[in-house]
């Protein structure tokens, strides 16, 4: 490491600490030769692969982004949407994988996004898998009625409007 004052090639570490709960490490390092010292931040990068081919830095703002576009007109908080951005990167973190492909980042999506809102989930997903008709719809939303305990007051059928399936009669 450069020392940012004199430029001297080489540097000695002080101290070494996690930070960003562990996302991050910050070192605190002397120049041999001027003496002064100076913070260094470290982390590992993450690349995404876009379909295009085009390769750039994991953004947690554009996943964010992305998801605030599906929950627009929804009760969802920024806070909210902060918390679904971190879990999603630490989600594609833990795969241990310098590189991902946009695919791989929206299925790391897909998961909270679900949690958070059922609305903003079908909306994503409608985009992400290219639903091209009616019957992708009601497939993603018999599967999502599958999933939710049956009587959960406020649950998949009162969030999308949708009136429930009538019960069989004989």
């Amino acid at each position: 490491m450069h020392c940012p004052f004199c430029r001297h090639p080489d540097s000695r570490v002080v101290d070494s600490r996690t930070t960003d709960d562990g996302a991050s490490i910050r070192r605190r390092r002397q120049c041999p030769d001027c003496g002064r010292r100076f913070t260094t931040v470290e982390t590992a990068s993450l690349m995404v692969i876009k379909r295009s081919g085009v390769t750039e830095p994991f953004s947690r703002n554009k996943v964010i982004a992305g998801v605030r576009k599906a929950c627009q007109g929804r009760p969802v908080t920024e806070d909210a949407l902060a918390q679904l951005g971190q879990r999603v990167e630490e989600a594609v973190r833990a795969t241990g994988s310098a590189e991902l492909s946009t695919h791989d980042v929206g299925l790391a999506i897909l998961g909270p996004l679900q949690d958070l809102d059922l609305v903003a989930y079908l909306r994503f997903a409608s985009v992400y898998r290219a639903f091209d008709s009616l019957e992708d719809f009601d497939r993603a939303i018999t599967e999502l009625r599958e999933q939710l305990p049956p009587t959960t007051p406020g649950g998949l059928d009162e969030d999308l409007g949708v009136p429930a399936p009538a019960a069989a009669t004989d």
